[in-house]
């Protein structure tokens, strides 16, 4: 399996580091693109985390529009932004593709392939929510980074695991990595 995965500027980035862990340890083959504005989160919300990217597939920066992932013809099987920022949602749902992460967005959604969005906001206001539903009936996953408490968490990578868990199902592969609801 073939994933991109971009990591945009909103908090949350420890989300995108988790998932491209954990996407690696399933064999996928992975390629990172990571905002300007994600390095700068990076650097405060998780030093040393575009490093633990980098050893999780290939890293290109938003800037690389001549990569094969902007095109068509690049052969891979899902895009997830994580975390996705409302400028990249706004951009993907107007269909502003001026940097790698929204063109391959945009790809992802004319060849319909799987495009899933982790947002990351608080609060959200009907600009968001109305940027949500048009993509959402395109056949983009929209996935709030809201986990769960049902699980009963005892930490704050309990709480990451769950929505990396929850992403990684929409991606179609099974992990252990939050216990499920079973009634």
């Amino acid at each position: 399996m073939r994933v991109v995965l971009g990591v945009t500027g909103a908090s949350g980035v420890i989300y995108g580091i988790r998932l491209a862990a954990e996407l690696k340890r399933c064999g996928v083959e992975l390629t990172i693109v990571v905002s300007d504005a994600a390095k700068e989160v990076l650097s405060i919300e998780v030093p040393g985390g575009l490093e633990q990217l980098e050893k999780c597939g290939r890293v290109l920066s938003e800037h690389d529009l001549e990569a094969d992932i902007s095109s068509g013809s690049a052969k891979y099987d899902s895009t997830v932004i994580c975390p996705c920022s409302m400028k990249t949602l706004s951009a993907i749902a107007s269909g502003y593709a001026d940097n790698l992460i929204c063109r391959n967005a945009d790809v992802a959604i004319k060849e319909q392939r799987k495009l899933v969005l982790v947002v990351r906001e608080m609060p959200l206001n009907a600009i968001h929510l109305e940027n949500m539903l048009k993509l959402s009936r395109l056949g983009v996953a929209i996935v709030p980074a809201s986990p769960g408490f049902y699980h009963k968490p005892k930490s704050i990578d309990d709480l990451v695991k769950h929505v990396v868990g929850k992403t990684m199902d929409l991606l179609g592969i099974r992990t252990d990595l939050f216990e499920r609801w079973n009634g």
